[in-house]
């Protein structure tokens, strides 16, 4: 079974087409798209609005939380560094 339709194949396309005229902008800030990793993103994005067959995007994972006791030891620890000294030497 594919993962991705006809329709969504021919979406990618146009967005790889008006990227390549430089037509295609991005979404929220209305810069131009020049990465083709990008230009495929938004013909993805178009291809789910239109109902194509598309796969859900991928979600990222969530940082992991460091506890409190671990931030205390790497504060101290940057707090104690050596400074170099500036003197220099009489010869």
């Amino acid at each position: 079974m594919a993962k991705y339709s006809k329709k969504s194949q021919e979406t990618v396309g146009s967005a790889m087409r008006r990227k390549k005229k430089g037509t295609l902008r991005s979404g929220s800030s209305g810069k131009k798209v020049t990465s083709r990793k990008q230009a495929i993103a938004i013909g993805l994005a178009e291809a789910r609005e239109k109902g194509a067959k598309v796969p859900a995007p991928k979600k990222k994972k969530a940082a992991k939380k460091r506890g409190t006791t671990a931030r205390k030891k790497t504060a101290k620890k940057r707090s104690t560094s050596r400074k170099r000294s500036t003197a220099k030497k009489s010869s």
